[in-house]
């Protein structure tokens, strides 16, 4: 946790003192609602990232808040282009339930869930897949998918994709799964030879996976057979997690520890063009790792995508030329919203992106060290996701921020019942946090 006297001042800076627990106007007050003054980083040395200069002042204009039923994939749908979701300006903790193993010194709790029916889907530490009423909590089944030579030993697991009735997982024992959505039976299972370490993408009848070793999967979502694969460069060392592949017209964008960035026609796995989001002369070792953690997004004929290393980029998905370019490093998803695009960098900004041209119209510092005078505690933040007018993101202080996507300016917090690690999802006007610990949590 952030110590009292920097976490104090930070509850300050940002108008916060809400309690836990309760209803807690979604974060906060209003975005209209701002303080006066002029609005100051938290952590000003942190920042590196600037707004550009502009002839005049740009009012940033989002699309209306609309619902969405279902949250079938990691990043929302297949495209992970979810613009801006509706909730409630009022909601409260409704309902907690525990998917069963949270992360510890050998594991690692770090697939996000996923909704569809009316059920909630998620995966623990040690790959046990639980299906729960969206609206009670209720556990409606659940299976244990580690193979019996696996069990007891430290792992990091895959994720979760829905698709025509099934559960795609993919796991860290080289294990691709295809459930039943209504009972869990196991339908197919697929050894590929390498382990995986991000979710799946589930569309039109093919499901695409990325390896350890950067080999892009298309396999069968009826049968599991490999319907064509690819062979991206292979990195000896890479970060912790990667990216679901995003699927759009046709089209199949992955992106690889490489820094390499491909897209596919899907029936066939033709090469439409590839990208290297790689940046040389960077300050510090981990920097130096090219790695796409990020999932790209397609919207609306333009993919977006950042790398480890400091390139975001804006490309055509037909032509693959190069939009436009930005060196800001991140490990996180970029968030796409009308004609903006929200990141989180690898240095806690919190940025405000033009989607056409890639201007930067405003950036925010979190907390980046629980200990800011001696530099220790170092803070990681989720991915931004976009509701009710806030930007949402959850940290290893255990704590959930809302954000105001037209200034920047922290609205508020909420305490969570342990750290957060994956970003929370959204679905008919209810937010659901997945803590460290194995707690799902629902706000509505």
């Amino acid at each position: 946790m952030i110590s009292s006297l920097s976490k104090s001042a930070f509850l300050a800076a940002a108008s916060l003192g809400l309690a836990a627990c309760s209803a807690f106007d979604f974060f906060g007050d209003k975005p209209e609602d701002s303080l006066p003054g002029d609005r100051i980083a938290i952590l000003v040395e942190q920042s590196a990232l600037k707004p550009d200069e502009q002839d005049s002042p740009v009012e940033i204009l989002l699309p209306a808040p609309t619902s969405n039923p279902e949250w079938p994939q990691a990043g929302g749908y297949a495209n992970h282009a979810m613009h801006h979701i509706k909730v409630g300006d009022g909601v409260s903790r409704v309902w907690t339930a525990s998917v069963g193993a949270g992360s510890d010194e050998e594991k690692r709790l770090n697939s996000q869930p996923i909704l569809a029916n009316g059920r909630l889907y998620a995966m623990d530490a040690e790959t046990r897949v639980s299906a729960f009423d969206a609206r009670s909590g209720q556990r409606q089944w659940s299976v244990e998918l580690t193979p019996k030579e696996e069990r007891g030993e430290g792992h990091i697991g895959g994720g979760l994709a829905y698709d025509g009735g099934r559960v795609f997982v993919t796991t860290g024992f080289a294990e691709v799964l295809a459930l039943d959505a209504a009972n869990g039976q196991v339908q197919w299972r697929r050894n590929i030879g390498e382990p995986m370490r991000a979710a799946p993408t589930a569309r039109g009848n093919r499901v695409f996976v990325v390896t350890l070793t950067n080999q892009l999967l298309a396999l069968s979502a009826v049968t599991g057979e490999t319907l064509w694969s690819y062979s991206a460069i292979e990195e000896t060392t890479n970060l912790l997690g990667a990216a679901s592949p995003a699927v759009e017209a046709g089209v199949v964008v992955a992106a690889f520890s490489s820094g390499e960035l491909v897209a596919f026609r899907v029936e066939n796995g033709r090469e439409l063009w590839s990208d290297s989001l790689t940046v040389a002369r960077r300050a510090s070792s981990i920097a130096t790792l090219g790695a796409i953690r990020g999932r790209p997004v397609i919207d609306r004929g333009i993919v977006l995508a950042i790398s480890n290393s400091g390139l975001m980029v804006a490309v055509d998905l037909r032509s693959g030329r190069r939009i436009w370019e930005r060196e800001i490093a991140s490990v996180e998803s970029p968030w796409v919203a009308g004609e903006y695009v929200f990141v989180l960098s690898s240095n806690a900004e919190l940025a405000a992106v033009g989607r056409r041209n890639g201007r930067i119209h405003w950036v925010t510092a979190l907390p980046l060290w629980e200990d800011p005078e001696d530099r220790e505690g170092r803070i990681n933040w989720t991915a931004p996701i976009l509701a009710g007018d806030r930007l949402i993101v959850a940290g290893s202080t255990g704590e959930a921020l809302a954000v105001s996507p037209y200034t920047g300016q922290i609205l508020g917090a909420e305490e969570m019942p342990d750290k957060v690690s994956v970003p929370p999802i959204v679905a008919n006007g209810t937010i659901y946090f997945l803590s460290d610990d194995g707690d799902l949590v629902a706000y509505r």
